[in-house]
């Protein structure tokens, strides 16, 4: 290692000491074999949006601050910038920088009271994690070492009770929590942790730290890939529900699914081991005709589609709740009558709220069965626009009381195919059970995704982009309500 890669090695930004508390691995992968990453995916690049909007609203708490840039500008020009301000007594600051033992660390909000500093950490989240206390801690390190005279450190997150009412309130949207005296309590970790990464950055050879929960605890690792390349298909991470958990196997040496000691499994796990063990496919015919028994005529077939950010959209809704923007439905009045499909797609630009459930209710048949894949989401979002619209309450209670789950016999394993790996999921079930239905050939194969390409919708104005949009968006959700009329024939030919 040459002086100067040593020198490189010194150094510890925010986020690789934060990355280090996770894994010491991950720590020394990112700073010499960065080529190894996971792709990064678009949905963490929309998450990072995210992020700057809750950020940007969170500085209305604090008006009139100077921003120090971070992408046009180095980063000893960031810190000259913040120490010019500092010393022209600016009282509020949005991203300075600041270096200390070669430590580098920006602020999400400085402000100067009377007895010295703030800082204000702006988190996205609902609730306080541990490491956003050692994300503030490093920060009151770095600051307290420069000299800089520091007299609390907050963190800043969103209400998830607040409802929006006309104008955004930031003063409750947000709630600001004192936890000075959580990280001063941290300063000797933090210092020791800061020696013990730049002691393993020193060495030539990659840490060897085998694979765990601390893969996706509290972030899930852009290395997965790389240092789970060893664990293969039907392994032990594939069990799901209770009983035998993947990780505790793992620790005793397991790793696939034929070393499990069947007395650990559940009834569950046992269908799903033996399935892959077998290659074979469980059906318990008796279960499956119940549960088509319990469905009648008028026969309807529903999907939603929603997103949920942390700043409420429009009036009576909070934080993170799910708005639904797009529906599609299937309908069939008897056994011999033609089956009718209705969709909802939102303009942009619009509270699609509702112009949604007016066209929904006129043409959901009264008291129809309402099929749906994961009903608790469904009933979720109809209980919500019941509240937004008391008006259609009554009507949509009746649709509630009316839905049948079709994920319940796939979730209880009445029909399994060894395939679905543990998953119980439309995903996984669909092509399995109607081969000639996949998502593969779509643009849009998953809500997130469909989520993500509403939001680029939403911003686009490229009236090319947004109708190609809208017509992916259209098939994904199409193809989910006509997967379950598909498969409810197939179940009936059990």
């Amino acid at each position: 290692m040459t002086p100067s890669d040593k020198l490189q090695n010194a150094y510890v930004s925010k986020s690789l000491f934060l990355r280090g508390l996770q894994c010491y691995k991950s720590l020394c992968l990112d700073r010499r074999r960065p080529e190894l990453r996971d792709e990064s995916l678009y949905a963490r690049e929309e998450l990072f949006e995210r992020g700057k909007e809750v950020e940007a609203y969170a500085q209305r708490l604090f008006p009139n601050g100077v921003f120090i840039p971070f992408e046009e500008i180095s980063l000893s020009e960031q810190i000259t910038q913040t120490i010019g301000e500092i010393k022209k007594r600016t009282p509020t600051l949005y991203q300075p920088a600041f270096s200390y033992n070669n430590v580098f660390v920006k602020v999400d909000i400085l402000n100067k009271g009377k007895k010295g500093f703030g800082i204000y950490e702006v988190k996205s989240a609902t609730e306080i994690k541990d490491i956003y206390i050692d994300d503030v801690a490093v920060q009151y390190y770095v600051l307290k070492g420069t000299g800089l005279p520091v007299s609390n450190a907050n963190l800043v997150y969103i209400n998830n009770q607040y409802v929006r009412d006309g104008e955004m309130e930031v003063d409750k949207l947000f709630i600001i929590e004192n936890i000075t005296e959580a990280i001063e309590e941290r300063q000797g970790f933090i210092e020791e942790e800061i020696k013990s990464m730049r002691e393993v950055l020193k060495e030539d050879n990659i840490p060897d730290i085998d694979i765990g929960r601390h893969c996706h605890d509290p972030y899930d690792c852009d290395f997965i890939g790389f240092c789970w390349q060893h664990i293969h298909e039907d392994s032990v991470f594939e069990l799901k529900g209770r009983g035998a958990n993947g990780y505790e196997l793992y620790k005793q040496g397991i790793i696939h699914l034929k070393d499990v000691p069947s007395e650990l499994l559940s009834d569950k796990q046992t269908i799903q081991v033996e399935g892959a063990l077998e290659k074979k496919d469980f059906i318990n015919h008796k279960a499956v005709k119940e549960f088509l028994d319990s469905l009648w005529y008028p026969l309807c077939f529903l999907d939603f589609e929603t997103f949920y950010i942390p700043i409420p959209p429009f009036d009576g809704t909070r934080p993170y709740q799910q708005i639904p923007y797009q529906y599609s439905l299937y309908c069939k009045d008897n056994e011999n009558s033609e089956l009718r499909h209705y969709e909802y797609l939102a303009e942009t630009g619009i509270d699609p709220r509702k112009e949604l459930i007016e066209k929904l209710l006129k043409e959901i048949q009264e008291n129809a069965c309402v099929v749906v894949y994961n009903k608790s989401f469904e009933i979720g979002v109809l209980k919500s626009l019941g509240g937004w619209f008391p008006e259609y309450k009554e009507k949509i209670d009746n649709i509630i009381n009316n839905i049948i789950d079709l994920m319940s016999p796939f979730q209880r394993k009445d029909i399994y195919f060894y395939q679905m790996r543990g998953s119980y999921s439309i995903k996984a079930a669909l092509p399995l059970l109607v081969p000639e239905l996949s998502y593969e050939n779509l643009e849009i194969k998953n809500g997130e995704m469909a989520m993500n390409a509403y939001f680029t919708m939403s911003k686009s104005q490229d009236p090319l982009e947004i109708e190609k949009i809208r017509k992916a968006l259209l098939e994904y959700c199409k193809l989910d309500t006509f997967g379950m009329v598909k498969m409810v024939e197939r179940m009936r030919e059990f």
